[in-house]
């Protein structure tokens, strides 16, 4: 199956990063702080600039920590100078639900490529457009998975967002926090830019358009042998 949007892994695993890195069919990266955390990075900086040196030629996106906007700013004209192919991750508000569109236009007017974070409605991708159509290329993404986590389904919200930005073509939305390979399969099919997944969604890429009844004798032999193993009886 021929897709046509782009594959982000998404990651903090350095092994992981560098085993998707040689996948030709995986285009850019993103990390947030809590993947760097699960995954036991203790100095942000010193990992970051390190993947770098061994990602240098794919889009990677590192996201700022402060909740105060100054720092903000500052955290991400710090993260933007790490190289041509970094992302700065702005999330759509602080903890307090302050908005980040100011700074988001402040940084895109400075010439940082932004990805704006954590975004759930098409409100919040509508403001952010101004500022960020004036940039040097930006990302939005909207936590599609999540939005189906609230009972909602995303489809009508990603296809809004497509709407809103089709005019500006230097603004491309990822589609973040999917839950399973077939969201791959929709974000292609409504021309979403790009999907952002884990190393364990991407690596089920192989089974896209198997034959069914081929899949179903490969579960069932799976069972036979794992219980093989297992060495049940009864």
């Amino acid at each position: 199956m021929k897709l046509k949007v782009k594959l982000f892994a998404d990651g903090a695993e350095k092994a992981g990063m560098l085993e998707m890195y040689q996948n030709p069919l995986i285009s850019g990266f993103t990390t947030n702080p809590t993947l760097m955390k699960i995954a036991g990075v203790s100095d942000y900086e010193a990992f970051a600039k390190d993947i770098l040196t061994q990602i240098p030629d794919k889009p990677i996106s590192f996201e700022v920590f402060s909740d105060e906007f100054d720092e903000m700013e500052r955290q991400a004209l710090d993260i933007t100078s790490w190289g041509e192919n970094v992302y700065v991750k702005i999330p759509i508000t602080n903890t307090k639900g302050e908005s980040s569109v100011p700074l988001v236009a402040t940084l895109s007017g400075n010439g940082v490529k932004v990805n704006v974070t954590a975004m759930f409605t098409v409100e919040q991708v509508q403001s952010v457009i101004p500022g960020l159509s004036k940039g040097p290329g930006s990302y939005v993404s909207v936590f599609a998975g999540r939005i189906a986590d609230a009972g909602l389904d995303p489809l009508p919200i990603m296809r809004e967002v497509l709407g809103l930005i089709k005019d500006y073509p230097g603004i491309e939305l990822i589609w973040a926090s999917p839950r399973e390979l077939y969201n791959v399969v929709q974000a292609d099919e409504i021309g979403c830019d790009i999907i952002t997944a884990t190393n364990s969604i991407l690596k089920k890429l192989s089974s896209l358009g198997k034959d069914l009844n081929q899949f179903s004798l490969e579960t069932v032999q799976m069972f036979y042998d794992d219980a093989s193993e297992a060495g049940y009886t009864l």
